[in-house]
């Protein structure tokens, strides 16, 4: 089966000791291509040194909401840098995080516009993280509203985007009315192992509303490993168990649903060049 993976934080330290290993792992899995966010400077310039090295894997530039209160002023104008690079193919991981709270409200929804502007200015679609506590959605409601004072599904978007989705929802987690809002701005949907956790049910009523060609599935390794995964560290060559779950819950055949998947990847990110531009694995 034909498989991609979203989002894998390959950036991350729990890989420096057998990265070659995941990648060959994942290539025998049949992932064919892996985008690997930032979530603050250091991660990011990571990410490009990755993919710089290695053809099949993408890079993403950003700052979460986590580290939102510390980056500074000359850390933001290095990742707005970076975001020219070509292997730099969507700006993020950003978004709110009105869970865990590691960095104030003002900040996160500060360095979110700053992170949203950047990716209208490139062209390059914002990979989205969204989390409220349990049992609310203020996160969600907050985030629907700052996309559209971005300009998010105006004409400056369509400009920058044209087909293309302007924001990727990252590791997908919200109601369902909230889902039917951002698809109706364009946005792409992914879901990752978390669609196994208790409460997040509504996952399964989103899947099928999804666009097939805004439809993507992640890892977000090394987290979120699902529940059939024979490691605790989460990984690309995992994808596979989240991508057979979505099969299910649209009706389809799940070897069938690979190349749907890679098409709607190549869609929100850009089809890789012939001949890569970056090195060689």
């Amino acid at each position: 089966m034909q498989l991609i993976d979203s989002h894998c934080h390959l950036n991350a330290d729990r890989f420096d000791d057998d990265l070659a290993v995941v990648l060959a792992s994942a290539r025998d899995a049949g992932v064919e291509r892996m985008l690997v966010p930032g979530w603050n400077l250091r991660s990011s310039e990571a990410a490009v040194a990755l993919a710089l090295a290695h053809p099949v894997l993408d890079a993403a530039v950003g700052v979460h909401p986590h580290d939102a209160a510390k980056i500074d002023a000359p850390g933001w104008g290095r990742v707005v840098e970076l975001a020219r690079d070509p292997t730099v193919v969507a700006i993020g991981e950003t978004g709110l995080d009105y869970d865990r709270m590691f960095s104030p409200i003002d900040d996160q929804l500060v360095n979110l516009r700053r992170n949203l502007a950047l990716a209208l200015e490139t062209g390059k679609p914002a990979i989205l993280h969204c989390r409220s506590r349990a049992g609310a959605r203020d996160a969600q409601d907050t985030l629907l509203a700052e996309l559209l004072a971005s300009g998010v599904g105006g004409e400056a978007s369509r400009r920058a985007f044209g087909d293309r989705p302007p924001a990727v929802l990252h590791s997908f987690s919200g109601p369902v009315d909230y889902a039917a809002a951002m698809l109706e701005l364009g946005c792409a949907v992914s879901f990752s192992g978390l669609v196994f956790r208790k409460g997040e049910g509504a996952s399964a009523e989103v899947a099928p509303l999804v666009p097939r060609d805004r439809l993507l599935v992640e890892t977000d390794a090394p987290f979120l490993a699902p529940p059939e995964a024979p490691r605790r560290r989460n990984e690309p060559a995992f994808v596979g168990i989240t991508a057979s779950w979505l099969a299910d819950c649209r009706g389809e055949r799940v070897e069938a649903s690979g190349a749907a998947l890679i098409e709607a990847y190549d869609q929100a990110f850009g089809a890789p060049a012939t001949e890569p531009a970056h090195g060689a694995s």
